[in-house]
């Protein structure tokens, strides 16, 4: 009876492997943003693409032997973490900061990227910084970590939030604030298509993207080979490649 209980134990642990999973499965389901040029976002052709994107697509190629086996599931900045908690997804790539208080909840790989966080205005915008946008409506992304920097930055500007990239900047477009604040990576993405709008110099924050698996002991092994992975990638230049294509 002792011998049977530790068979079965040690079976069920396997089972639940999410790398393990991923082998067996032979599909990597990856989380990822599909308003977030030039990060992930749907093209014109109706494509995914971006740096996120390809990432995920090199990782299911190194993993599984193909950057086919691989399966995109929306996560916006306020559900990203519940995807990955849920077990919806194996991981998420998401332009998403490594910050203690997510670090708490899920796991992060080791970084990928580093951005800053920015401020988009129009052209003809007077706004030269943070401390401008006191007593004015600004938008914020829920779910990042521009709401939380703005409240301590401009304490007194008027937040509007919005649920995703594409609905805060079309709320500016149509005159609801007078700026949006995000990372500049992001804030790229909007000027590439848009060259009414203009990103302040001012940085104010480092923001380390990681990509984030469960804090759970069945994802250790993921974890492991993702950040594995991810070094190799570095030092043969291809992170750097995917940058450089997307204007990063």
């Amino acid at each position: 009876m002792i011998l049977l209980t530790a068979t079965g134990c040690t079976k069920n642990e396997q089972s639940q492997d999410v790398y393990k999973n991923i082998i067996k499965r032979d599909k990597l389901i990856v989380g990822t943003q599909f308003d977030a040029k030039p990060f992930g976002y749907v093209d014109k052709d109706n494509k995914l693409k971006g740096v996120d994107v390809d990432i995920a697509k090199e990782l299911a190629k190194r993993m599984l032997g193909s950057e086919s086996k691989i399966e995109f599931k929306q996560v916006t900045p306020s559900n990203r973490i519940q995807s990955i908690t849920s077990g919806e997804v194996d991981l998420v790539i998401a332009t998403m900061s490594i910050t203690p208080q997510r670090k708490a909840i899920v796991n992060f790989s080791l970084p990928y990227y580093i951005a800053g966080q920015a401020i988009l205005v129009g052209q003809q915008s007077n706004i030269s910084g943070y401390s401008d946008l006191n007593n004015k409506p600004v938008i914020v992304i829920l779910g990042t970590t521009g709401e939380k920097q703005l409240r301590y930055f401009a304490p007194k500007a008027i937040l509007k939030g919005y649920r995703t990239y594409s609905e805060g900047f079309q709320a500016l477009k149509n005159g609801n604030a007078v700026a949006i604040t995000t990372d500049d990576s992001i804030l790229h993405g909007f000027i590439m298509d848009n060259k009414n709008y203009k990103i302040l110099s001012q940085r104010l924050t480092q923001e380390p993207y990681g990509i984030a698996f469960k804090n759970t002991e069945d994802a250790r092994t993921l974890k492991s080979n993702i950040d594995r992975l991810l070094n190799d990638m570095r030092i043969e230049g291809y992170l750097n490649k995917i940058c450089k294509k997307w204007g990063v």
